[in-house]
């Protein structure tokens, strides 16, 4: 592990050759992205988990709790436009703690695939919490998610839960955030996670989620599934 900056992140090498760093955070100790391999976690557990892109349309809306490096975003707007969904998507994300520009670049180096869109999101690297594109309508709410996401007046088709592991950040899977969440999703939308702790799917049940345990990715025997019938 390296020294961390002043954003207060230790970077880790990449595994099996992968190039670029893997950001952890200091503040939870726990890497933002999988130490496998971030986008492929990614695409199996929030795209995957969420029936995407079958469910694209226009104005479809993904909500997250957790920006992280902005990896989700990334990979979801790539997503798409390779599907050649008409029309625009809206990306809302929840974060406390964002990073800084020259730690999204860092993070970013990992994944070249995704230049393109790295670069066309620049002005959300460099502190911009809205950004309006052809395609994409991205808002970023600053701040705890617990006192954020009640104000909120719009409903998600599909939620991406990427908090910090639930033993290391609790707050972003309180019972009560996790009813908001239901209570802010779309009928018939739907939740994904890579966690599969007992009490997330409880939680998940209990706010009136239809909850699936699932295989997981890499590492995890297991992830959750949850959808709003």
């Amino acid at each position: 592990m390296q020294d961390a900056g002043k954003s207060g992140l230790d970077w880790r090498d990449a595994p099996n050759g992968q190039g670029g760093r893997i950001p952890v955070s200091r503040r939870f100790d726990d890497p933002y992205f999988s130490l496998d391999d971030g986008l492929a976690e990614t695409t199996y557990v929030f795209h995957g988990g969420n029936d995407l892109p079958n469910r694209f349309c226009d104005g479809f809306h993904v909500a997250e709790l957790g920006f992280g490096t902005g990896l989700n975003l990334l990979a979801t707007l790539q997503l798409w436009r390779q599907s050649g969904a008409a029309g625009r998507m809206f990306f809302s994300s929840f974060e406390a703690y964002p990073l800084e520009r020259d730690d999204y670049a860092a993070a970013h180096a990992a994944f070249p695939s995704l230049a393109t869109e790295a670069h066309q999101l620049d002005p959300i690297w460099q502190g911009a919490t809205a950004l309006d594109l052809p395609d994409l309508c991205f808002r970023l709410h600053l701040g705890d998610a617990r006192q954020t996401l009640p104000l909120w007046h719009t409903h998600a088709d599909a939620w991406f839960l990427d908090g910090f592991s639930p033993a290391k950040n609790p707050e972003l899977w309180e019972p009560a955030l996790l009813n908001a969440v239901f209570a802010h999703t779309a009928p018939q939308g739907s939740a994904a996670t890579y966690s599969a702790a007992g009490h997330v799917r409880r939680s998940l049940t209990n706010a009136g989620f239809d909850v699936t345990r699932a295989p997981g990715y890499g590492r995890k025997r297991h992830m959750t599934i949850a959808r709003k019938v």
